[in-house]
């Protein structure tokens, strides 16, 4: 398949430049960018933009998200995806919100990769499975809950439902890749919002329990 140009912006040049060669070597591409930071892709991007971009969340300085959301309102066209390690709801949201068109996780099989390059050339949407399943959840779940749980954000609402799933402080930071004192800081305002003073209180009133 013929791509005429694709750019990557991952800071792990070990990650890079092994997308790059597996790009090179399954599909003809004439222009084949690498960034290793937000602020340089945006720049050079929007004055000379790429069919597809492929972009890592976690990025020194300004974060993939963030990058994808600008360069989406210069180039309309060009087409996001996303390959990161981040499998949150939050992420996900913000990141098809900013106009991503597609959601790998890392650790997907390189021609898994390859593959979903041409889907999204090809008008496609690919997703992770893993990722397909986080969104099918949020959406039952966002269904489910009354009113006093679409009132809180979507980080205190996944908490929440960690919490009514039974992992504690610490193992919700670690699922989130967010610090323990970040964990207590969105709990408490859950508590406040809902105007509860524990977590059995909270998960009656959001629907849990």
């Amino acid at each position: 398949m013929n791509v005429s140009s694709i750019a990557i912006i991952e800071d792990d040049e070990k990650i890079s430049q092994y997308l790059a060669a597996q790009i090179k070597e399954h599909l003809h591409v004439s222009n084949l960018k690498i960034y290793n930071n937000a602020e340089q892709a945006l720049q050079e991007l929007a004055a000379h933009p790429v069919e597809i971009g492929l972009f890592d969340v976690n990025l020194p300085g300004m974060n993939g998200i963030d990058c994808i959301q600008r360069l989406k309102m210069i180039h309309p066209k060009m087409q996001m995806m996303v390959l990161t390690v981040y499998d949150d709801a939050d992420t996900i949201f913000s990141a098809l919100k900013a106009g991503a068109t597609s959601y790998l996780l890392k650790g997907t099989p390189p021609e898994k990769v390859v593959q979903a390059i041409e889907e999204v050339f090809q008008g496609g949407s690919p997703i992770s499975s893993q990722i397909a399943r986080k969104v099918i959840e949020a959406f039952a779940l966002k269904e489910k809950l009354n009113n006093f749980y679409q009132e809180l954000s979507r980080r205190e609402q996944e908490i929440l439902d960690l919490l009514s799933r039974g992992f504690r402080y610490q193992e919700i930071a670690d699922k989130l890749f967010i610090s323990l004192d970040t964990v207590r800081t969105h709990i408490r305002n859950c508590y406040e919002k809902l105007q509860v003073n524990n977590r059995v209180e909270a998960l009656k009133k959001t629907g849990f329990i």
